[in-house]
């Protein structure tokens, strides 16, 4: 066996990672402590899911995860349900397509990177660049995130992606966000988000439990009222934070901020009209 799968030209017969994996009926369950190899390279990790996958499971379970990157990207089984113990690295989830992840710890950066539909459930911290271009799906992180959270993010038709952040968010969130929804609950004290706030923002929605200053708004983004379809969402939203971990949280629509797009064209008359 080879140490290190070859993502590109390997046999799906190949036998990276058999001594990790177990498969009883439709269960997987992948112990990375198991590996004659530590850590277990991501590439030989992603090698053996994508093997339980074709074997039709529909629940992968994987123990002792240390910063393997690109975990479940481009998934696309509406049902698979995979449950993470330890810290995944980089772009967890990126591309999903239906498919439900739980960790069961932090996730790094890019979590949820150009998802496309299904849940990403964090039970820790989730770093910079969660949601990056999200286009659809849902992202609950109990914890806090970093900076650039929900960057890029857009809708289109009855594709909104959602992201409910329990703790806090760092500077630029919901930055050039073009759709969805981000609401930030502040549960863990602190001020709930940082500075330039929605900037270059033209579409979608901000919630946040708390106050923001002007001066934390990013160039685009503004200060208006929750209407009875914004207190509707929250209240969803905030179901569906409640059911994924069990915490209770304030319910109170009025503790609540929107912030959302001046401009559908924030930045008009910025650039040079020249022709060149």
């Amino acid at each position: 066996m080879k140490d290190v799968c070859k993502p590109k030209g390997h046999s799906h017969e190949c036998d990276c990672g058999k001594e990790c994996l177990k498969v009883t009926g439709d269960r997987a369950v992948i112990d990375l402590g198991l590996s004659p190899t530590q850590p277990m390279h991501y590439t030989t990790l992603n090698c053996v899911m994508r093997k339980a996958m074709r074997r039709g499971c529909s629940s992968i379970e994987l123990k002792g995860v240390m910063g393997q990157r690109y975990l479940a990207s481009t998934a696309s089984a509406p049902g698979l349900y995979i449950a993470v113990h330890g810290t995944p690295g980089n772009d967890l989830g990126a591309f999903l397509n239906g498919p439900t992840i739980e960790v069961f710890g932090n996730a790094q950066d890019m979590t949820g990177n150009t998802m496309n539909s299904g849940r990403i459930i964090v039970h820790g911290n989730a770093w910079d660049v969660t949601g990056l271009a999200a286009r659809g799906g849902q992202i609950l992180v109990k914890g806090d995130t970093g900076y650039r959270v929900g960057i890029h993010m857009k809708e289109f038709g009855g594709s909104r992606p959602t992201m409910v952040i329990g703790g806090t968010a760092k500077d630029y969130l919901g930055e050039y966000m073009a759709g969805g929804t981000i609401l930030v609950l502040g549960l863990n004290g602190g001020a709930p988000v940082g500075r330039s706030l929605g900037a270059g923002m033209h579409g979608g929605r901000i919630f946040i439990r708390g106050k923001v200053e002007p001066e934390q708004l990013g160039p685009g983004a503004a200060i208006s009222p929750l209407n009875s379809d914004d207190e509707k969402e929250v209240l969803g939203l905030l179901a569906d934070f409640q059911r994924s971990f069990g915490a209770k949280v304030p319910e109170d629509v009025n503790e609540y901020v929107k912030v959302a797009p001046s401009s559908s064209r924030p930045f008009s008359g910025y650039y040079d009209k020249t022709n060149v």
